[in-house]
């Protein structure tokens, strides 16, 4: 497969299954269902709304602070404007090109502020790491306290005859994966290889950083800013106000798998949120409603910032530019 084909699939793949996802989810609504979604848009209270979206820019800004933790350990002390900028870009970048925005950090912290290309994406592939370890104890938090509810939903869900596969073969991938990377000499390996050598670079850097502890703080607040961001929006909807705790960590966890899987999240996140809300009691109107206002906010905060970051970068570095 030629690399340009291969880049064209990993947009157009993305992009598609969301634009699928949208036209499944709504063929399958009624006209009144339609309507309903429509007055949840109507009436929902945006001030929470636009409050949520404060809450999740306060993330990046305190991201863009804990880069500068990863980075004075190589001799780097960075801006905190460039940082939150290229930050911002990185959010941009990720709506239309899936995993471009780590790439666009690197090269913007290098022009902007010199940071080698090479370090500066090191660093950023350290952060996913911290980030990649939240997430899994978030999603583990989820499992604990909702595990009942769960595990009743899949017993109904799935007849046991498959069942019985599904746990087959994840036993199966769990002993045939480790053997692939052990003996496999194929380039899909080695890049397996190399992801997981860069995970484990990445931890230890971390454990040699001299303000762990200040860092480890920063990324209390960064996935505390997430999860407030999240739970005030809920109190957009009368409907979703007063919803368990359970509920609210696995929907935040699910929400936020979904931005892997399309172009941060496009089609995905709604569907995904609206999914299991309605496992939890909640209709599936009032799911994709609030799927979207909050999908909808927070890629307009980011396409925002985004630009305005591309439009200011060279002028607020106008001095080092012609140095």
């Amino acid at each position: 497969m030629s690399r340009s084909l291969s880049k064209f699939l990993q947009i157009a793949i993305p992009l598609g299954l969301g634009v699928f996802l949208i036209w499944y989810i709504y063929q399958s609504f009624t006209p009144q269902q339609l309507a309903e979604t429509e007055k949840y848009f109507a009436n929902a209270n945006y001030g929470f709304v636009l409050l949520s979206v404060v809450f999740s820019v306060l993330s990046h800004l305190s991201r863009s602070y804990r880069w500068n933790f990863m980075l004075e350990p190589l001799g780097y002390k960075t801006k905190l404007a460039n940082n939150f900028m290229a930050v911002s870009v990185a959010y941009l970048m990720n709506i239309f090109i899936p995993k471009s925005g780590e790439v666009s950090r690197g090269i913007i912290l290098d022009k902007y502020e010199g940071v080698p290309f090479q370090k500066g994406f090191g660093t950023i592939i350290s952060e996913r790491v911290v980030d990649l370890l939240f997430l899994l104890f978030f999603t583990v938090l989820a499992l604990v306290i909702k595990f009942d509810v769960l595990y009743d939903y899949v017993l109904e869900s799935i007849p046991p005859s498959l069942l019985y596969v599904i746990i087959f073969g994840i036993v199966l991938m769990g002993v045939s994966i480790p053997v692939y990377i052990k003996f496999s000499k194929s380039n899909i390996n080695k890049k397996i290889k190399s992801f997981v050598i860069g995970l484990k670079e990445g931890v230890f850097s971390i454990l040699k950083m001299k303000k762990k502890g200040t860092f480890l703080f920063h990324t209390f607040i960064i996935w505390g800013l997430y999860l407030l961001s999240f739970y005030t929006a809920l109190h957009a909807l009368p409907d979703t106000t007063n919803i368990s705790f359970g509920t609210i960590i696995i929907t935040f966890v699910v929400g936020s798998f979904t931005f892997a899987f399309t172009n941060s999240g496009f089609g995905t996140y709604p569907a995904a949120v609206a999914g299991i809300l309605s496992v939890f009691g909640v209709a599936k109107t009032v799911g994709v409603a609030f799927g979207w206002i909050v999908w909808i906010s927070n890629i307009f905060s980011i396409v925002f910032f985004g630009v305005l970051s591309l439009v200011i970068l060279p002028i607020y570095n106008r001095k080092r530019l012609k140095l």
